[in-house]
Formats: C-alpha cells, structure tokens, sequence
C-alpha cells in the first residue's frame, strides 16, 4: 500500500523539499510545507487580485469573489452544511478566543466549561479566561495514561446539569492520540452541552466531517495542510445566529462573518483555496472524475495508509532503542487510533541536546512542551525540556525515517 502511494510526484510538488534535498522536515506538526499552487495563487493575488472588497471596479470584484470561494473550499474542507457557517481568521488562539467571549455572554454564573488535560493550549487558556471573567466555574477532564485519550467514562462522570460546553481536541499535538470526537459529542449533548473541538492536529491526516463528528464548533488551521498562516472556524448555523460577536457597529452581521474583524488577508484566502484544491487534486489522481468531497476522502485516505506504514516503522526502530520512552500510543497493531505526531523522552540525552543534535544531522524537529501544557503536567515532564516531537506528513518517505532512526540512535549512544 505504502509503494502504490505516488510519492515523487507529491514531492515534486513541495519546493521547499527541493530547495533542501538533505533536510528531513519532521517539524510538521508546527507547520507543513506547501505545493507550488498555494506559493503561485499568493504570488497571482498581489498582481491580480489585490484591493479591498466591495468596490466596483473589476479589481475590487475579482478580490471579493476569491474571499467568497475561500470560504466556499473551507466549507467543502468541513462538510459544512452552508458556507454561511464558516469563519476564516488569524489563527486558531484569535478565533477561539472570539467565539469563547460570545459563548460567555450567554452562560450564567456558576455554569460550568469542561475542558482536557489532552489539549493544546490555545483551547485551554481561553475558556479559563472567561471563567474568570464572567464567574463560571473550570473543570478539567484527564486523559486515560493508558489509551492516552479522553474516555467516554471520564466525560460522563464529569457531566452535571449546569455543565454548558465541553472544549476538546480531535488529536493531540504531543502524543498522537486520537479521540473519539463523535462518541464525546453525543454524550456531551445529551447532558446538554454544546461541544467545541480543536481540529488543528486531525486536519492534516483525517478527513474533517463535522457532520460525522457531531460537535457544535470546530476549528482548524490551513498552515497544518500544506496552506497559508490562516484559520476556520466552523459553527452550526443556528448556534451562531444568536451569538453577539465583538465587531465593528457598521461591519458584517452573517452568522459566521460577524466574526471576522477588519479587512481579510485577500492573499491568504488565495493560498487556503489552493491548497484545498491540492487536496483534492491529489484525491483525483487516485480515483479520476471525483467529486470534490469524495475526492477529499480518497485523498486522506490514501494518505493515512501512507503515513501508517512510516510511523510504524518510526514506533518500531523508537522501540527497540534503549533509554527511550515514547510519550504515548505505541500499539502498532492500532495506529488508527493516533495521527503520525510520535514524542519521545531519552534517559541518556535531553531532548533540547537531542533537537540539536538533529538539526546537524539536517532532521527538522522540536522540543519542549509545544503547548500541550497540561499533557506534560499530567505525565510529570521536565516542563523546560519536555520532550523530542518527530512529526510525519504525507511528503515523507521511509528513507527519512530510517534516517532518523540512525540520528536519535547515534545522539543517544
């Protein structure tokens, strides 16, 4: 399955793999490498493409049509059911912020926000803020040390009637370990909770449906799969309706775009657009005549295949090398259950000693908590050093694995 994946022809695809032929990029959790269509529709919209919206001359047209289908191919990205449900933004933390405010005014004091101690930070800070702000009360939900995810028990357990929303991650940016999302929202809901899900670490590597998913919100960010530093932010259309925004008196009053401030990146709507484009691209190269949304699917599914068979082969060599402890799942029989984002924690050599060591070898990696912050209390990291994160993209190959194999080997000998 690994061998039929066309490979060349995807990297051939990544300048920046060319530019850097002895770099090995595993940084990937941080921020992908885009296709040349996300650099070449950025590069055509300053030529093209570049004046504020609403005008009526033909510049002005061309940049209010692009935005439109940005949100358009976000939608598709989603499954959303409208494109009037899709919010396009900074960054994840701007977004989650902005939509944990206006949830707030909602909530009456002593109403209750579940979070995890699975997720990034970015979907933990904000809703301790407004508990803080608005008198709500924070409560927190441990991952499972041994599944490493949130279990449907915990959830239930920690469920009572003023419990109003539940924030969590579909994939956590530390361990891999996937959560059960749909399983969560539905009990979440029952109890009468609306649900929030970070998407950031599953949108690279598993097909976002956030009709599948249940869940009320969602958000992802476009620099994770292969696009530009621009984020969306997805919400049932009737839930955002009713929600008061922070905005401009004379801006937008949609239900999604409300929360959008100020004039959008014209540029970054380009490159989002494209690289959903690549996506499904990539889907109909494997199965021609596609529709768009199937494509998708075609996409990641030949593409978790892919990057199944390269994070065994990580798990694997990390598993039979001594002093090593991987800082998460490591069942190899079920890799379903976590995205290709592997940390590890050496006796022998600190995991600050190990990114460089790497970074000489040309392998791109990171260390430290990488704001999984709760993650590395609950477990007992050094929190300073925390831990050494190698993360897989579909552009990898097995040679850059063993590759790696052989330069944690030899930093930790």
């Amino acid at each position: 399955m690994v061998s039929a994946f066309p490979i060349d022809a995807i990297r051939a695809q990544f300048p920046a793999l060319g530019a850097a032929p002895n770099s090995v990029f595993l940084d990937n959790p941080a921020g992908t490498q885009v296709p040349d269509r996300v650099i070449d529709a950025v590069s055509d919209c300053f030529r093209q493409t570049f004046a504020n919206l609403g005008g009526a001359f033909p510049v002005s047209q061309r940049s209010s049509a692009l935005v439109t289908h940005a949100h358009e191919q976000a939608a598709l990205f989603c499954n959303a059911a409208s494109v009037r449900e899709i919010a396009l933004g900074a960054s994840m933390t701007e977004l989650t912020y902005a939509l944990a405010r206006a949830l707030a005014r909602g909530f009456r004091p002593g109403d209750e926000v579940l979070v995890t101690s699975m997720d990034h930070e970015a979907n933990v800070s904000p809703w301790m803020q407004i508990a803080e702000d608005f008198d709500l009360t924070l409560r927190k939900i441990r991952f499972d040390e041994t599944s490493w995810r949130i279990e449907p028990e915990a959830l239930a357990e920690a469920l009572t009637p003023r419990t109003r929303l539940l924030a969590l991650n579909y994939a956590s940016n530390l361990t891999g370990a996937v959560n059960d999302v749909a399983t969560l929202s539905r009990i979440a809901k029952e109890a009468g909770a609306l649900v929030y899900v970070d998407a950031v670490q599953s949108a690279p590597h598993l097909l976002t449906d956030v009709q599948a998913l249940g869940c009320d919100f969602l958000v992802c960010s476009a620099y994770k799969f292969f696009g530009p530093h621009l984020s969306i932010l997805w919400g049932r259309e009737a839930l955002l309706e009713n929600l008061q925004a922070d905005r401009l008196r004379c801006g937008p009053t949609g239900p999604a775009e409300k929360f959008e401030r100020g004039t959008p990146q014209m540029e970054l709507h380009a490159g989002l657009s494209a690289a959903i484009d690549y996506l499904v691209d990539l889907g109909r190269s494997l199965e021609t005549s596609a529709e768009p949304r199937d494509a998708l699917a075609k996409a990641f599914e030949a593409a978790r295949r892919h990057e199944e068979g390269l994070a065994h082969t990580l798990i694997d060599g990390l598993a039979n090398l001594p002093g090593i402890t991987i800082q998460g799942p490591t069942d190899l029989q079920a890799l379903e259950g976590r995205v290709p984002t592997v940390s590890l924690t050496s006796e022998r050599t600190s995991s600050r000693s190990l990114v460089s060591g790497l970074a000489e070898h040309g392998i791109h990696a990171w260390s430290g908590h990488n704001y999984a912050y709760e993650i590395a209390q609950q477990i007992g990291l050094d929190m300073e050093d925390g831990v050494l994160r190698l993360g897989i993209a579909h552009y990898n190959t097995t040679d850059e694995i063993e590759r790696t194999l052989q330069a944690v080997k030899t930093l930790t000998r």
